[in-house]
């Protein structure tokens, strides 16, 4: 990877890293806290059964569960779907543009069910006052998932497609035509730190962040209009690293970090020194045979979905409470 000087001098003569970082890059805040993402102005929010079950333990977010209660009955939802549709509502007044709501993780595997639930929250959210060109609706990006979203995005629904750790991954869903893809940069770090036994990795030679550029790189050399969004960072270092990524969702507390650094400590997006990978097609044998050759990918797919489905779970456990 090529590390070029700064463009001009858009970087220097930002305020901060964070506004200089949106000089290259859509800004995107990775919670469902939206009282304390305000301060940051991003351009949009996405939110999962993680970052809800966190934030609704909060004594401040008590009347949105009573709200709960005075919703219309919503055909296909159950109350850990309103709840999530309350909180996307108070991000899209937040936020300038999209909000991303994820199908329970339970589903992951039937795309059928992804295909009615995906529906079901945006009548929801028609409901409540929110179009759907405000909403993109995630979806693990299982094969199951990425044909559930090759429908929906017929359809006029836009989907973000989550859990991507792997190339075949991102190549499926461009194929199915997903508005957005999201490469979990800490998630794929973790994994390569556990199984090579270091305590950290440096960022130029972070699977992460190597793995977001490669997926990067493949979308533009093929033409796909599919956006990249990098997600799941673990410090600065890996955000200012991707630069120029078409998004970057960051959490509150690293974008309180990011307003903090100087905006000298940004530079203009790398560019690939390396041929983007040829343009394949995947049918669902090569996918799931991809994914199979590919150990880590395998592994925190899975371990993804577990966790949200089990956040999911605890959710409602609080919310029958």
């Amino acid at each position: 990877m090529a590390q070029p000087a700064i463009a001009g001098n858009a970087a220097v003569t930002a305020a901060n890293a964070l506004e200089a970082l949106r000089q290259y890059s859509t800004i995107v805040a990775d919670s469902g806290d939206f009282t304390a993402i305000r301060q940051f102005r991003p351009t949009d929010a996405t939110t999962n059964p993680s970052l809800v079950l966190k934030a609704v333990q909060d004594p401040a977010y008590a009347a949105l569960q009573q709200q709960l209660h005075a919703l219309p009955t919503m055909p296909g939802l159950n109350e850990v779907d309103q709840l999530m549709l309350l909180f996307g509502r108070e991000l899209s007044a937040v936020v300038s543009q999209r909000v991303s709501t994820e199908v329970d993780a339970a589903l992951s595997f039937d795309s059928a069910a992804t295909i009615a639930k995906a529906r079901a929250l945006i009548a929801g959210y028609a409901a409540l006052g929110v179009p759907a060109e405000r909403i993109l609706i995630k979806i693990a990006a299982t094969w199951e998932g990425i044909r559930a979203a090759q429908v929906l995005e017929a359809e006029g629904i836009r989907c973000n497609m989550t859990l991507i750790f792997a190339l075949c991954q991102a190549q499926a869903c461009f194929d199915a035509g997903a508005t957005l893809v999201s490469p979990f940069v800490g998630r794929i770090t973790d994994w390569y730190k556990q199984a090579w036994g270091v305590p950290e990795l440096a960022v130029q030679e972070d699977p992460g962040v190597l793995g977001v550029r490669r997926i990067s790189a493949y979308a533009r050399a093929h033409g796909y209009p599919t956006q990249i969004m990098a997600a799941s960072f673990r410090h600065s270092g890996q955000i200012l690293a991707l630069a120029g990524v078409d998004l970057l969702t960051i959490a509150p507390a690293l974008l309180g970090e990011l307003a903090t650094m100087a905006a000298a400590d940004v530079t203009a997006p790398q560019v690939d020194d390396e041929s983007p990978a040829p343009r394949t097609t995947l049918d669902q044998a090569r996918f799931a045979w991809a994914m199979c050759e590919n150990a880590m990918a395998g592994d925190r797919l899975a371990d993804g979905i577990r966790r949200f489905a089990k956040d999911q779970a605890e959710l409602a456990a609080i919310l029958q409470a």
